[in-house]
């Protein structure tokens, strides 16, 4: 009998650890990589959404590379190189450095 009451306070304690709920982590103030906005994607933001044509006639300070949907690109990786992804409808989805 003494077996089975310890074997309850222990299926208890690992019940009770599967109910805590996991913090998430904080987001806002964690510190932001500074190679990942090495191209200045931040300041580009404001494009996603726009049709790829709407970067015609732009003058950019860095390398810039405009990618249609499901076209081949390189696979070299460049940091300082401004990349402006779209999607199937010509827009651009997603602007990223490399």
């Amino acid at each position: 009998m003494k077996h089975y009451g310890k074997a309850l306070l222990v299926l208890g304690l690992f019940t009770l650890t599967a109910c805590q709920s996991a913090s998430k982590p904080d987001t806002t103030t964690a510190p932001q990589d500074p190679d990942a906005d090495r191209c200045g994607t931040s300041q580009y933001q404001h494009y996603v959404g726009k049709p790829l044509t709407s970067l015609q006639g732009q003058h950019f300070d860095q390398k810039v590379r405009a990618i249609p949907y499901n076209s081949a690109v390189t696979m070299d990786f460049n940091l300082s190189r401004l990349n402006f992804l779209a999607d199937k409808s010509g827009n651009i989805s997603q602007v990223y450095c490399g």
